[in-house]
């Protein structure tokens, strides 16, 4: 039990991720997806450990689904990755988004609860719930003010963790990670979508790039050092939550002139803006103060968005065979 691992979501950037730090701890992973058999394995194959996770077919929105699981493998450590992560589709499917979000939290710590397990739960949480945080950076005392059904879902979830464990005495905590990018990330992020236009743009396949606002300004770090922090978090003494980002805040406008910039291009000569992108009600201004994780979990971003663009466009050059310029 000790050293056995749950992580929900496996499948996703994150999950690939974490999978891959617990194992190379030397734990024994095993993860969820809605339908196995089906799932979109192709992060855990790009990071070579497909073979070397179990999975197992998992509804998290049925609480007899998620008891199933939770019992056949009695994790020591469970992480809680698994729901709809896109802010812009929860616009579209906003009852669907909280449900799989909120149902699913409290159905994988009610397992726990339920079947006496000694296991330490992370959730993970998310930026978007502080809203516009203004000049003054968000940390763990920092009040909610989601702006997206996405985010209402994160805001209720951590509630519930908070609750279960003041109230049931579980070692759960939440991680409010603000923008962590990858090259696994799906095209419908945005940083994926402006890695990949530019790409395009420079092999000569196409000659503009649509994408909504420019004056949205976030802080983006490397995804695979921000699940170390999560790793960390269940090795503490007692359970508590982190605010997990780089500190330092850019606008959006910088991150496409970063990506287009790093291919030789102008992004001025390429990039048009189309009010159509442009969400119903969305953030303005993030900024994050992560001192809490430097000083109780010893972690640091090391990757801030330059270092980020470099390896989103490296990434995507050798994708197509070509060398980085």
């Amino acid at each position: 039990m000790s050293k056995t691992a749950l992580i929900t979501g496996i499948t996703g950037q994150d999950g690939a991720y974490l999978a891959d730090v617990l194992l190379r701890n030397g734990l024994v992973v095993h993860g969820t997806s809605r339908d196995k058999e089906n799932a979109n394995l192709s992060g855990l194959k790009s990071l070579g450990i497909i073979d070397q996770v179990t999975l197992h077919s998992t509804s998290l929105g049925e609480f007899h689904s998620v008891v199933s699981t939770v019992r056949a493998v009695a994790p020591r450590y469970i992480y809680n990755l698994a729901a709809q992560s896109s802010v812009g589709l929860s616009f579209d499917q906003p009852v669907g988004t909280i449900n799989s979000i909120m149902h699913g939290t409290i159905n994988v710590m009610e397992a726990i609860r339920f079947l006496g397990l000694e296991a330490r739960f992370y959730n993970a949480s998310s930026s978007e719930c502080f809203g516009n945080t203004g000049d003054l950076p968000a940390d763990e005392s920092t009040q909610f003010r989601p702006r997206s059904p996405y985010a209402v879902g994160k805001a209720a979830a951590f509630w519930a963790v908070a609750n279960y464990r003041e109230a049931y005495g579980l070692f759960a905590c939440s991680g409010l990670l603000f923008n962590h990018e990858s090259p696994l990330r799906p095209m419908r992020y945005v940083t994926q979508k402006i890695v990949r236009g530019a790409a395009d743009i420079a092999e000569g396949k196409s000659d503009t790039l649509e994408l909504g606002p420019l004056d949205l300004s976030r802080d983006w770090g490397w995804a695979p050092e921000y699940v170390l922090a999560m790793e960390r978090m269940l090795t503490l003494d007692e359970p508590t939550d982190f605010v997990i980002a780089t500190g330092e805040t850019h606008k959006l406008e910088e991150f496409v002139a970063g990506c287009f910039r790093r291919l030789g291009l102008d992004w001025r000569n390429h990039v048009r803006t189309n009010d159509a992108f442009r969400r119903p009600t969305d953030i303005s201004f993030s900024r994050a103060n992560p001192a809490k994780a430097q000083r109780l979990l010893g972690w640091q971003a090391t990757i801030s968005m330059a270092g980020v663009i470099d390896r989103l466009v490296e990434a995507e050059l050798r994708r197509r065979g070509f060398k980085a310029p």
